[in-house]
């Protein structure tokens, strides 16, 4: 016993070695991988110029809050502090200051306006004129032509302020507002400036312990607690399909960005290794503690659309598919950084951050870098399939990090057909799903050129087993008694339970080397299992992989069983000696050996929407050792089936605990280990 302890402890000191924490964000410029490790990556966008108010001949900015670049080329910022709009053409040149128009024949001036829209298909210019409470429409001179002032309608709840920050206009003439603390959703207007209703409302999150609360408290103090409210939009979008983008400014929120067709459904794909949402691994402490905060979202060519986080200050681009294809940006006073970013927009490839307290606005140009990443999106979105591979060929030249690359040009290969090529390309980019349609078109192509091949050997191998099936059972018939042998016996007991476990005790059937060989087995099948699993069913990092793991997880729990169950049944009058829990212990284990093989063999043939089998394998080995167990332990010990049921039970208490000492023990002896280093330390700095 005492050299079984010495290596249960060797082993969980062994154990106790932890994997390396995640790599934190060491730049601006990064990506995530399928890990979630962040990678560098070349920066893919590039400060061109910073402007402000003086560069245009003008009053200086103050807290402008919206940009907006219009299909007539023209860029309109809502500079809210100075109470005007700015219109500036593609050169970056004054083309016009809006602070007051004619309004019933009185000039009217806005008011703290927080947002404006440049409508396509009129050329009307539309103003979230904030503190006015009111949406204003001019027409391309600057003329007014009609304001949208407070909502009348039995679906505003009672006490409701509208206060208008964002407005857009789509195909239909309908306009969209955001208005400050309207969490029922986006305000739907008709062309005529009449209130429809709401769209897009966020779903409410709460707590079920919060709701626990709530349900067993007294109605005052239910009044006293926060409600349960959804938050309201801060920002919108609309792209040139006519889908609205839109952002939240919610805390550890997976969806703070959407896309919400005309009824409001929220219709973005999430498709990337995490979901849209800015920075994945964030800290609760630090100058930026928590997750990223979305304030606008803008579209691009492809699907391609940026999102603004004003936290970190960091833009996050992503395809259409929710991909992540590069983060650039940052706070700080350094060229290309921020204070408090508040709006962005695109001209061209080129994009426009506003920052309300540097009151300033930053044009950034994309890298050779980044324009290789837009080339190859949006050529794969036009169908150009070549052409999105070699953009992306050349992308990979510079960052073989990013992951986004392999499945591109594997999305490329499977629309040419190359359905092998593309399932390499989809393994290295770690996409199952498209892996998994491009092996089922391979698959396809095989079956169809070895048919003849594949059913004679299937058609010899059935008919090779039915002819050993019944030579076998013609030897059997000639036989009056069967006598298990030990290598045998393990097999016999997997199906005969009761009969098998029986034999091995009192019958002497039972050999320890044998359980020992199993156990090695076990283990060299679930390191098999582990690495060489089918791709679509394989979720084991790679680089993580280590076969003394498995030490870990199959050798260390056997023997803590082992010994946990003798420790407890010696007190509990079980019959069983530690030699034949051992063996009916590693009797149990037969399920897992039987099914490894086959099933990592399988696990190659299938796809993603075939692995239902591959898992229900896995549920059947495990139910098939607990009744193994369950059998062995009760015969050992010659228990009832309700006391063996709490012996098994009581032996996982006993196991805890022992890890714990075991925990606790080397914890211990780590600090004393640090404490005579750090004497030796002092002594040797003294003499």
């Amino acid at each position: 016993m005492k050299r079984i302890l010495a290596l249960l402890f060797a082993i969980t000191l062994f154990a106790g070695f932890t994997t390396p924490a995640a790599q934190a964000a060491s730049d601006e410029t990064y990506n995530y991988n399928y890990w979630g490790q962040t990678v560098p990556a070349p920066s893919p966008y590039e400060e061109q110029r910073v402007m402000y108010g003086r560069d245009w001949g003008m009053k200086e900015l103050s807290s402008p809050q919206d940009i907006y670049v219009g299909s007539n080329r023209l860029i309109y910022i809502a500079d809210t502090g100075n109470d005007r709009i700015i219109v500036l053409n593609d050169q970056f040149e004054t083309a016009r200051i809006l602070s007051e128009f004619q309004h019933d024949g009185k000039t009217d001036t806005f008011n703290k306006p927080e947002g404006v829209f440049y409508n396509r298909y009129d050329g009307h210019l539309f103003i979230a004129d904030t503190q006015n409470k009111r949406i204003v429409e001019l027409d391309e001179e600057g003329k007014f032509v009609r304001q949208i002032g407070d909502p009348k309608s039995t679906l505003i709840r009672e006490g409701f302020q509208y206060t208008p920050i964002k407005v857009i206009v789509d195909k239909a003439q309908r306009i969209y507002v955001i208005s400050r603390g309207s969490y029922e959703g986006i305000m739907e207007f008709d062309t005529d400036g009449a209130f429809n209703g709401f769209i897009g409302t966020n779903r409410v999150k709460f707590s079920p312990v919060d709701l626990f609360w709530k349900r067993i408290s007294t109605k005052s103090q239910r009044e006293q607690m926060q409600l349960f409210i959804p938050l309201e939009f801060n920002n919108m979008d609309i792209d040139a399909d006519g889908f609205i983008y839109t952002t939240t400014s919610e805390e550890k929120s997976d969806q703070p960005i959407k896309r919400l067709n005309a009824s409001g459904v929220d219709i973005l794909r999430d498709k990337g290794y995490f979901p849209p949402k800015g920075d994945i691994h964030t800290l609760d402490i630090g100058s930026a503690p928590g997750s990223s905060i979305f304030v606008d979202v803008v579209s691009d060519e492809g699907g391609i659309y940026n999102a603004l986080d004003s936290k970190r200050g960091r833009i996050f681009t992503y395809d259409k598919d929710g991909n992540l294809l590069y983060v650039f940006g940052g706070l700080g006073s350094q060229q290309g950084k921020f204070r408090t970013p508040s709006a962005i927009a695109m001209l061209d490839d080129k994009l426009l951050v506003l920052d309300k307290d540097y009151n300033r606005l930053s044009l950034f140009r994309p890298t050779h870098y980044g324009s290789l990443i837009r080339e190859a999106v949006i050529s794969l979105y036009n169908g150009q399939a070549e052409q999105s591979t070699a953009a992306w060929q050349k992308v990979l030249q510079m960052n073989g990090n990013l992951e986004v690359a392999y499945i591109g040009i594997g999305k490329s290969l499977l629309k040419n057909g190359d359905n092998h090529g593309a399932m390499k390309y989809f393994e290295l980019g770690n996409n199952r799903e498209n892996y998994s349609e491009a092996f089922k078109r391979y698959r396809k192509e095989i079956v169809f050129d070895y048919f003849g091949m594949i059913v004679l050997t299937i058609a010899l191998v059935i008919g090779g087993s039915i002819a050993a099936v019944k030579l076998a059972g013609r030897r059997k018939a000639q036989q009056h008694y069967v006598d298990v042998g030990s290598i045998k016996s393990p097999f016999y007991t997997m199906v005969h339970p009761f009969n098998g476990f029986w034999e091995m005790k009192y019958e002497k059937k039972g050999k320890v080397k044998i359980v020992l060989v199993m156990v090695a087995l076990l283990v060299l099948f679930t390191i098999i299992k582990r690495q060489y699993s089918g791709f679509v069913v394989n979720f084991n990092n790679p680089n993580e992989l280590n076969s003394i793991n498995e030490l870990k997880f199959i050798v260390l729990p056997f023997i803590l069983w082992c010994v946990a169950n003798w420790s407890l049944t010696t007190l509990m009058d079980g019959e069983g000696k530690f030699r034949d829990i051992v063996m009916a212990t590693g009797y149990a284990l037969m399920p897992f050996i039987i099914i490894y093989l086959p099933q990592t063999l399988y696990s190659n043939l299938i796809t993603g929407s075939e692995s239902s089998f591959y898992y229900i394998l896995d549920a059947i080995a495990f139910i098939w050792f607990i009744w193994l167990l369950f059998i062995g332990t009760m015969t050992v010990h010659q228990y009832s089936a309700s006391k063996t049921v709490v012996t098994m039970l009581l032996t996982l208490v006993v196991i805890g605990i022992m890890v714990f000492l075991g925990v606790l023990f080397f914890s211990m002896l780590q600090q004393m280990a640090n404490f005579v280093i750090s004497i030796y330390r002092e002594l040797s700095f003294r003499f």
